[in-house]
């Protein structure tokens, strides 16, 4: 259980089961402020061009591991980009090799550096089951591209299109429903059979669409899946501080460029790598859950992923503090969630 008085909060290590670190010369600043507070990350694999083998996975760790501050012992969970082209042979290269911890499903079209994605799961059916078979997961982006479909509803229609389908064909396929955001994929995740699980960001959990909106577009507050209506929010916080045990944290921090966030076709993502930790424990203390938050934070993960709990813990005090407005990132800036607002906790 964590130990808390009130001003200080003690919690095992977290580990982020979904992080965009990117590439190149933002490692140098991504990684060790992801390092700051996690022991373990799973690493998305949409670069460009995106991590398609094991090859390119080890190739992309290694970039990672150069960029970690001397010491740390950070450990970078490694994926494919599943394609219309993945093949068995691939999926059993990369359980051989020990490094490589799921594949990433991007509908073709769905969000950042997607394009290569997966144009119809009917192509990749021969792939999927020989995941079942070596205990591969699936860590899938939930939302339709048909355009037709209301973005808010992207999500919902999912299941009922994809994820309900595809798991009756392959019911021992591992699924991580990434980054949910609506009370459909809540329900959803809690009541079905067999294995699955769901990360959920702490954006999701402390803001609702609304945010987008206030005094004007506020393109650091777009993502995709995009932010909800808040009976949504409500569902997820309800869904996270219950004793289901298949929710677990995922910040899906998705850093770009700021001219590239304050742009006419503003790019997707929320980057909070720098400030996780503390914007959960804000999350879970703002509904009286923080006895709840270890589950969510350091345990479920490891479970799902088959992994041991971390034995180092952390320790976050009640003290306000500002959020940077910006951060380095390569030859530019990168704005952070909440930049230039007060959180309530910080890690000590």
């Amino acid at each position: 259980m964590p130990e808390s008085d009130m001003q200080t909060l003690t919690i095992i290590q977290p580990d982020d089961w979904h992080l965009h670190l990117r590439d190149g010369d933002v490692l140098k600043s991504t990684v060790p402020q992801a390092a700051r507070q996690f022991h373990r990350a799973i690493i998305m694999p949409n670069l460009k061009p995106p991590v398609t083998t094991t090859e390119k996975a080890l190739e992309y760790r290694k970039r990672i591991l150069d960029a970690l501050p001397s010491g740390s012992d950070f450990e970078p969970l490694m994926t494919l980009y599943l394609t219309d082209n993945t093949s068995p042979e691939d999926i059993k290269r990369a359980k051989e090799s020990g490094i490589i911890h799921g594949a990433k499903l991007y509908p073709a079209g769905a969000t950042t550096n997607s394009d290569a994605g997966v144009t119809s799961l009917d192509n990749c059916i021969a792939t999927l089951e020989e995941m079942q078979k070596q205990g591969i997961p699936l860590l899938m982006h939930g939302e339709v591209t048909d355009p037709s479909i209301d973005i808010f509803d992207r999500e919902a229609v999912f299941i009922d299109r994809v994820l309900i389908p595809l798991r009756k064909k392959l019911p021992d396929l591992k699924i991580v429903f990434e980054h949910i955001t609506t009370r459909e994929a809540a329900q959803y995740v809690s009541e079905a059979e067999g294995y699955i699980g769901a990360t959920v960001t702490a954006h999701h959990l402390l803001f609702n669409r609304n945010s987008l909106f206030q005094g004007g577009i506020r393109p650091h507050y777009y993502c995709l899946p995009i932010l909800k209506r808040e009976e949504n929010r409500q569902a997820l916080l309800k869904a996270v501080s219950t004793e289901n045990r298949r929710f677990f944290m995922g910040t899906d921090s998705a850093p770009h460029a700021q001219g590239a966030k304050e742009n006419a076709c503003g790019c997707a993502g929320c980057y909070t790598a720098l400030h996780a930790i503390e914007l959960y424990v804000q999350a879970f203390d703002e509904i009286g859950a923080l006895e709840k938050i270890e589950w969510f934070t350091s345990i479920n993960g490891p479970k799902f992923y088959n992994q041991n709990v971390n034995r180092n813990k952390i320790t976050l005090v009640k003290k306000e503090w500002t959020i940077p407005q910006d951060l380095p990132f390569g030859e530019n800036r990168v704005i952070p969630l909440m930049a230039g607002e007060t959180l309530n906790w910080q890690l000590k």
